[in-house]
């Protein structure tokens, strides 16, 4: 048979990690195996991240039948939704930071993106191209939004009066996860339907080969099997790693990175495959879609069930991540503004990311 780049049968190691998902949730329901079994543990945490990557493949053989920017929207929403559960399960945990999950995987997430995967992306990108050239009217307008967003959802928390920060109230929270939607919502609009080619690479090569129908749709059938996979082990896993960070002693808020690294890895991947491959406007997309739909999605999701459960979350950030963070918009908005990259770009962001990394360690 021959090899195809969207046949699903091309990934036998997608098709293993999935099952031995299902084998090791069977073998723990059975009490073969206890959640805090560092067989258990290990054979999740490995079958995990292999089934994240299995949905983010089946993910990317959808979007290649479809093409582009709609592609990048199906790969961002597959890693929300794997997110979502991640810090649903950790908030129904009982964990003492099942409050603060969501405002540090959020953070993370846009940290790790524009600064890891952007960084990595530009560097890697300039090395091997010199300069690299792409929309920058598509980038302006997902950096408006994402910082409108950001403001919104993870600063502004920490100034309002009715309720003592960082938190919103369960007014001021409805409210902030409607406009949220609707902003994401607007932005999907623009990007797909009105001015869908402010988000189309400068430079397009001929078009690629897309995948068969069929092979579209059993992508997608597995894609779903996948998702329901990442969740049922990540209920079962992700307790006894907050546990687990708890008990050594060390930042709680490590563990929403952990859980923005995992989710990010498939795709940060993808994005840094397209910047070598010279597709830095992919790359853009990817990440940039990615940081959009971790808050436009995410924050509106998590409220939901905080209004449902009646369970606070910590919205606002620390002083000393509400200043990398504004440091970090400010630099991707100086970064994207001129539409071409270098590797001094990439140097930049991936200073402030080592910074993240290093302050999340030792606050």
């Amino acid at each position: 048979m021959a090899k195809s780049s969207f046949d699903f049968l091309k990934s036998h190691w997608a098709m293993i990690a999935m099952g031995g998902a299902i084998l090791t949730l069977a073998a723990h329901a059975l009490h073969i195996f206890s959640a805090e079994s560092g067989i258990f543990v290990t054979l999740a945490a490995v079958f995990l991240i292999g089934s994240v990557f299995a949905a983010v493949d089946h993910a990317e053989v959808v979007s290649h039948r479809i093409g582009e920017p709609f592609g990048s929207i199906i790969l961002a929403a597959a890693v929300t939704v794997i997110e979502v559960s991640l810090i649903v399960s950790v908030m129904l945990s009982g964990s003492p930071e099942g409050s603060e999950i969501a405002r540090d995987t959020v953070f993370a997430t846009v940290m790790i993106v524009l600064n890891g995967v952007i960084g990595v992306c530009l560097f890697v990108g300039g090395l091997l191209h010199r300069e690299q050239e792409f929309q920058y009217t598509g980038a302006a307008a997902e950096l408006a939004v994402l910082g409108t967003l950001t403001t919104l959802t993870l600063i502004l928390p920490n100034y309002t009066s009715s309720v003592p920060g960082p938190f919103y109230s369960p007014l001021q929270l409805g409210f902030v996860a409607v406009v949220s939607l609707m902003l994401y919502g607007l932005f999907l609009f623009v990007q797909t339907v009105r001015h869908r080619n402010y988000f189309l690479d400068v430079n397009a090569a001929p078009a690629e080969d897309r995948p068969s129908q069929r092979a579209a749709i059993i992508s997608a059938v597995m894609l779903f099997v996948a998702l329901l996979i990442v969740i049922f082990v990540a209920e079962e896993l992700t307790p006894t790693i907050s546990t687990a960070v708890t008990s050594a002693g060390l930042n709680p808020q490590l563990i929403g990175v952990l859980v923005a690294a995992v989710v990010l890895l498939p795709e940060g991947t993808t994005a840094f495959r397209a910047a070598r491959a010279d597709k830095i406007q992919k790359s853009l997309n990817l990440a940039l879609g990615s940081a959009l739909a971790s808050i436009g999605l995410t924050i509106p999701t998590i409220a939901i069930v905080s209004l449902l459960l009646d369970r606070s979350i910590t919205m606002g950030l620390e002083a000393d991540h509400i200043v990398q963070i504004v440091l970090t918009l400010i630099m991707a908005t100086i970064t994207l503004a001129t539409g071409r990259t270098t590797i001094l770009q990439g140097g930049v962001h991936l200073v402030i990311f080592a910074a993240f990394l290093f302050i999340a360690a030792s606050p």
